[in-house]
């Protein structure tokens, strides 16, 4: 009997002991401070400073080359806010229960995530039928189509006497051309205009500067958001000018660059790609110095942009660690 006795009690104080550890275990998570809390505003942090140092390292004082820019607007444009939304997307794939590295989920900052993402989506899906409402707007103002040209595109033309020229569209861009930029330019200076239409077409800008569009209407309160897209912007004028200026001469792409802005100065939609989007004199004249200046060779691919932005995954790396 007392040896059945001791053993009872042995159970009983073991179980005991299971239940208090148990206990500690199952602490309630604090609201605001949680794993995915933790994530999020890591990811912000990071973002606003990865902003933030794209202008101290855009000093005139030591000027870098073309390629160095498209590398630096590019991967500072993209990386920040695509680093937030796969943090998100991250805290969505664990839900809201769990834990990692010995924090708990939280409900909030889940909450938090996923209205984040709606809004993104929504966002994305306004600047998605924004342009199709005005693609289909200008549908119906082409008044001519022509098929055979210099540049082997489809021309529409529409009844406008502005001077205009863009390709609009998103995969398959299409080109449009107005009358009135007909009527003004020469045979020369108009294929120049449409030869630097046609490498928007070739490097499909529409379609890539919708989705940076994306994340400049999801972020825009990161620093250097304007800034950044309007180098962007400038650097895409660059590469179709000097990839226009393989077939035809530098210098009438410049005269029909400011023969355009001389007569209209008109803004263009995030899914267009126009001759004179040209915001600033400073950005018009940088345009036509490049023209008339020494052929620098076009932008390569490169693996490290990719590699730096490739950065934003890794958010998702993580989800093992999660239970």
């Amino acid at each position: 009997m007392p040896v059945w006795t001791s053993l009872k009690r042995s159970l009983s104080v073991l179980k005991t002991s299971v239940n208090r550890e148990n206990n500690h275990k199952k602490v309630k998570p604090m609201p605001f401070f949680s794993i995915h809390f933790v994530m999020l505003f890591g990811s912000l942090c990071l973002a606003w400073g990865l902003r933030y140092g794209w202008q101290n390292s855009n000093d005139v004082t030591y000027p870098a080359s073309w390629q160095m820019r498209w590398q630096k607007a590019l991967v500072c444009f993209v990386l920040p806010p695509l680093l937030v939304v796969m943090t998100a997307i991250a805290v969505l794939c664990m839900g809201a229960e769990g834990q990692m590295i010995g924090l708990q989920a939280g409900r909030l900052s889940y909450a938090i995530a996923l209205i984040f993402l709606i809004y993104s989506m929504v966002r994305s899906g306004q600047l998605a039928w924004s342009g199709w409402q005005s693609l289909q707007k200008l549908q119906e103002m082409v008044t001519d189509f022509e098929d055979a040209n210099s540049v082997n595109q489809p021309i529409r033309l529409l009844n406008m006497p502005m001077l205009f020229a863009a390709q609009i569209g998103f995969w398959r861009s299409q080109l449009f051309v107005s009358q009135g930029l007909l009527d003004t330019l020469d045979a020369d200076h108009l294929e120049a205009v449409l030869w630097h239409e046609r490498a928007h077409a070739h490097y499909r800008d529409t379609f890539w500067f919708f989705w940076l569009g994306c994340l400049r209407q999801v972020m825009p309160w990161l620093p250097n958001t304007q800034a950044l897209w309007e180098e962007l912007l400038l650097l895409r004028e660059l590469r179709a000018d000097r990839w226009a200026a393989q077939y035809t001469d530098g210098l009438l792409i410049a005269e029909s660059l400011l023969a355009m802005v001389s007569s209209n100065m008109h803004s263009t939609p995030t899914f267009a790609a126009a001759f004179g989007a040209t915001n600033t004199d400073n950005r018009l004249e940088e345009r036509v110095s490049f023209l008339l200046a020494e052929p620098e060779p076009l932008p390569q691919f490169s693996w490290r942009s990719l590699f730096w932005i490739g950065f934003s995954l890794l958010p998702l790396t993580v989800l093992p660690l999660h239970y």
